[in-house]
């Protein structure tokens, strides 16, 4: 293998690796999948968001975007206090001091959509 045909390997390699969505690992070392569809995003009422008030099937608001947190309910550092706003606006625990600033990041991988009002 010449210089060339290692450089072009070498470039194609790293090429491959920037290019492959990587999944992240949460605190607990569970897979989480991030959510694509924050591209073709919808808008939800109030009403449609408080539907979703459960550990199973889990919204919240957070300065009028709308997120689906449900599959990470379970893995929330803060046990249930997730739950204490399901289906209804968080915006004020979210920004409270016991989140470290990477949350601020890692919630845009459940964004669904955004309030309307």
């Amino acid at each position: 293998m010449d210089l060339l045909e290692l450089t072009l390997f070498l470039v194609f390699v790293s090429g491959v690796l920037i290019l492959i969505p990587r999944l992240r690992k949460s605190d607990h070392g569970k897979i989480v999948q991030p959510n694509f569809t924050s591209q073709a995003s919808k808008s939800y009422t109030k009403e449609d968001v408080s539907l979703h008030n459960k550990r199973t099937d889990c919204w919240i608001i957070i300065k009028d975007r709308v997120y689906d947190v449900t599959s990470y309910v379970e893995e929330h550092p803060g046990g249930d206090a997730i739950l204490a706003h399901a289906g209804d606006d968080s915006t004020e625990g979210f920004f409270g001091p016991q989140h470290a600033t990477r949350v601020f990041d890692m919630i845009e991988d459940f964004f669904i959509g955004h309030l309307v009002k």
